[in-house]
């Protein structure tokens, strides 16, 4: 087994963002292994390159667009091709997608050490697709990179090892700092969707629970037509085809409605916009960088610090998302209030934590020039009991806590 390379197994678009930096940390290390799972061309190339990666090191083919089972038997039998030909020192995966749970599975198979980026989250609701792919993984880690203490500690409740658990913070922090553009920049894209910074509601549904169901897709869709502010929606090719299938024409109408957009023009929007509404896990972490309020729109959550710290609120379709859309407009105080609370989710250091956790654990003890001069990385860190003791340090970096306006 070669002890040079770390094999990064990813396929989706947050996989990308949130990956980028330890793949960059690891520099000549990491192996970029792509599934497929969104199989948009642009993504292997124009995308990757926006976030100073190489293409990947191997394709896979004909995993995009099947049903999950058949996606997920795919992704693990072409993944232990590759595995088998060139094992890595680890493989890692993160969050909860299709990809990762095949990326875990095909390494444990082939007796090499699965890291599991984002580990520990836990809606605990066993109709999300994602809990079961969270569940899957845990269990076939050797090491658990937690964003947050929370996570850890539903780690430890499941049995893992403490010494098996890092607590790193989000990657989600660096990536949201270092793509969201400048305030020149920003506030041309927001004047480009003729609203004005603060003036409008930025909004996005794709998560089946919503879009699968016919009277609650018209239900949001009608809850957000109703506002004053103008409404954004950058549809979700999902949301989209629900849409025709669905007849929902007529309220989509009345939001203006935009192409899905690249994750700088997203952050942009989104950091001066009045209201975020959304069902993404991604925007539940980033709004507590951005320090824009959130309206999470679904059963449940996996990400609770964010409505925890005041950042994010849940609400189901009906008079809870009416309720929270109207008293979270109403409250004015609401910027300056967010714009001193830390992100939950760390201190923008998560893509460093993690790769001095591999180079302890799967390379040799010399980390790479760059991360060597990233502070700290040759303090061995606090248990992971102390870490639960005393959560992530409360203060962000400067920049998290006042993103550029």
């Amino acid at each position: 087994m070669s002890s040079t390379d770390v094999a990064l197994v990813l396929g989706t678009r947050p996989e990308i963002v949130k990956l980028a930096g330890v793949a960059r940390l690891l520099g000549p290390r990491a192996r970029i292994v792509w599934s497929g799972q969104h199989w948009d061309p642009a993504l292997t190339s124009t995308f990757f390159a926006q976030y100073g990666l190489p293409r990947p090191h191997h394709l896979l083919q004909g995993v995009g667009g099947e049903p999950r089972g058949r996606q997920i038997g795919r992704m693990v039998s072409a993944l232990s091709d590759h595995l088998a030909a060139r094992p890595p020192a680890a493989v890692v995966v993160q969050g909860d997608t299709n990809t990762a749970a095949a990326g875990a599975l095909a390494a444990h198979c082939a007796g090499i050490p699965v890291v599991h980026v984002e580990a520990g989250l836990r809606s605990f609701d066993p109709d999300m697709p994602e809990e079961a792919n969270r569940r899957l993984i845990a269990p076939l880690a050797d090491l658990h990179c937690a964003p947050t203490a929370t996570a850890a500690a539903h780690l430890l409740r499941e049995g893992v090892e403490p010494d098996r658990v890092v607590i790193t913070g989000n990657t989600v922090v660096e990536a949201t700092l270092e793509t969201l553009p400048d305030e020149a920049e920003a506030h041309r894209i927001v004047a480009g969707h003729g609203v004005t910074p603060g003036g409008y509601v930025l909004a996005t549904i794709h998560r089946p629970e919503n879009t699968d169901d016919a009277a609650r897709l018209a239900q949001i869709l009608d809850q957000l037509a109703a506002l004053e502010l103008p409404v954004l929606l950058p549809l979700h090719p999902r949301t989209g085809a629900a849409v025709e299938a669905f007849g929902l024409r007529g309220p989509v109408a009345r939001l203006r409605r935009t192409e899905p957009l690249d994750h700088a023009g997203f952050l942009a929007l989104a950091r001066h916009c009045r209201l975020l509404v959304s069902d993404s896990g991604g925007v539940q972490e980033e709004c507590t960088v951005l320090k824009r309020p959130l309206v999470v729109v679904r059963n449940s959550t996996e990400r609770p610090e964010a409505v925890r710290a005041g950042f994010a609120r849940l609400a189901r379709p009906g008079h809870q998302l009416a309720r929270a859309l109207r008293e979270m407009l109403a409250d004015e105080a609401a910027a300056d209030r967010l714009a001193r609370l830390p992100s939950p989710y760390g201190d923008g250091q998560a893509s460093a934590e993690i790769v001095a956790a591999l180079h302890r654990r799967y390379l040799s003890s010399e980390l790479p020039s760059k991360a060597a001069t990233l502070p700290d990385l040759d303090v061995e860190p606090p248990s992971i009991e102390d870490r639960l003791a005393a959560p992530l340090p409360a203060p962000v970096a400067a920049a998290v806590a006042h993103p550029r306006h």
